[in-house]
């Protein structure tokens, strides 16, 4: 008979398989991952909180949402038709038509204010070269002559006023249109222009509201509840690029107002949120990165973790591990629970804290057996082990939301304030050196702040370009774009 070897014989055998198992699950799941990249849809859609509603709302409720609806999309198109510039243009009847189509008389006379329609033109915008005389007078007695004062400037004996300055910096940081192409813009207009000049006039304007950018920043690290993120910037140097990153801090007051700044740092360590928020206390809702460690050691900031992240790794794990799904409704249902709070209103309140821990808690609990029972039955390094891995090592800042009504369970906030800077990195690729990307940091801040408040940021730079100059430092906050007001509006109060 053949002697029978002992099972231990085989073990180097089943960690090899094991071995090539997870390798081939690993990539499977990368496969899928850039095949999706490549031929399919980006976006993580499943069916949504608002879509599950829909389904199992009544007729009379889907009537109520859809009647609801509708107004506010009138009220919208009411808001946008008062903010447009109106013109009013009057179409006379032609002469050969002024006679009655029954009787042929010519005695017509006006039938109210006429038939009334509305169109939206566009009217190419333009520029201007303005030549300003300053009126001098002499004295009789042949020695004293007096001068009109020289028009405010933001750069002394510039050539460019503060609204072509504004229109420069509004270009690049809310259009994410690069400096060249606005040139080419600029010289369609009629004005002479190089990228060189235009570039010089982002820099001046960045040095000029600089104090309001770092205002900004200070009061954002002083809240409560902060999000942040980061994202790479390239920088150039001598026929090469670094790598730098910018940052972003923001939080939203007690009056539903969003803090939007940034800060431009050569590295991803922690020094720059050491920088901006060591000293301070409260909370910090960030991803895993460890960059945010030293901020979020006892004594420092709470770190609230971020379920939009462990969600998208359960996504990425579907290709492979099909019970992905039960963790994705999980976490469905934590969104459910948002959702039915903005719904009712109590969104902040402690009644939404009180909704929270009445329904997110059990699920919360559910989730944390079912994970707790799937990890061992998949391998470490797959796709879906990384994401068991991550969700129970971040369950601690993953839960605190419950606990607290200020909290949002993701970081979606951050990362939203951070598409722009990904959306201008495509068009003009880096910035020139590190300075630059301190001013892009600064300007950036201002702009997304006027623009989540409803600001036109154009409006608000041409304002404070020129009132920054002399405006007392002990009252800057005046300035800042969540509590500007245009300096008619500001003399009136």
């Amino acid at each position: 008979m053949p002697r029978e070897l002992p099972l231990d014989h085989f073990c180097p055998w089943r960690e090899e398989a094991e071995e090539l198992r997870e390798r081939l699950t690993t990539l499977e799941a990368k496969m899928a991952s850039l095949e999706r990249h490549v031929f399919g849809k980006k976006a993580e859609r499943l069916p949504t909180v608002r879509q599950q509603l829909q389904a199992e709302r009544t007729d009379a409720e889907a009537a109520a949402q859809a009647q609801a609806a509708l107004q506010k999309r009138r009220e919208r198109a009411t808001l946008k038709m008062e903010q447009a510039l109106t013109r009013e243009v009057r179409h006379a009847v032609p002469e050969e038509q002024r006679q009655c189509p029954t009787c042929g008389s010519q005695e017509l006379k006006p039938l109210g204010k006429g038939r009334i329609s509305m169109l939206y033109e566009y009217i190419p915008p333009r520029f201007e070269r303005q030549v300003h005389v300053q009126e001098t007078l002499a004295c009789a007695c042949g020695k004293g002559v007096v001068t009109a004062p020289v028009p405010p400037k933001v750069v002394d004996r510039g050539e460019y006023g503060p609204r072509f300055i504004a229109h420069v910096v509004a270009s690049k940081c809310a259009d994410s249109l690069p400096l060249h192409r606005l040139a080419q813009r600029v010289e369609r207009g009629g004005v002479p222009m190089s990228r060189s000049t235009l570039t010089d006039l982002f820099h001046r304007a960045a040095e000029g509201v600089a104090p309001l950018a770092a205002r900004l920043l200070l009061r954002i690290s002083q809240s409560a509840v902060v999000w942040a993120d980061e994202t790479p910037l390239r920088v150039l140097e001598v026929k090469k690029t670094h790598l730098g990153y910018l940052w972003t801090f923001l939080t939203q007051n007690e009056q539903g107002q969003w803090l939007i700044g940034y800060r431009f740092s050569m590295s991803r360590s922690g020094k720059t949120p050491q920088q901006v928020l060591n000293g301070t206390l409260g909370a910090l809702v960030v991803d895993a990165y460890t960059g945010y460690n030293p901020v979020t050691l006892p004594g420092g900031r709470v770190r609230v973790g971020c379920w939009s992240h462990a969600r998208r790794k359960f996504f990425d794990a579907l290709s492979t591990a099909p019970e992905a799904q039960q963790a994705l409704d999980f976490i469905l249902s934590l969104y459910r629970v948002e959702h039915e709070a903005v719904q009712t209103g109590v969104v902040r309140m402690l009644t939404h804290r009180a909704l929270r821990q009445h329904k997110s808690r059990p699920v919360l609990q559910s989730l944390h057996a079912w994970l707790t029972a799937q990890l061992p039955l998949h391998p470490p390094k797959s796709p879906m082990g990384q994401a068991l891995s991550y969700t129970l090592h971040q369950w601690q800042p993953l839960c605190r939301f419950v606990d607290d009504e200020r909290l949002p369970l993701d970081n979606n906030r951050s990362e939203g304030a951070l598409r722009k800077v990904a959306l201008g990195r495509k068009n003009f690729l880096f910035v020139g050196h590190p300075s630059a990307g301190e001013n892009l940091a600064g300007l950036y801040a201002l702009v997304a702040t006027c623009e989540a408040n409803g600001i036109n940021p154009e409006l608000y730079l041409a304002d404070v370009l020129l009132r920054v100059q002399t405006h007392p430092n002990s009252r800057i906050d005046e300035l800042l774009p969540h509590l500007w007001q245009p300096l008619s509006a500001a003399a009136a109060a």
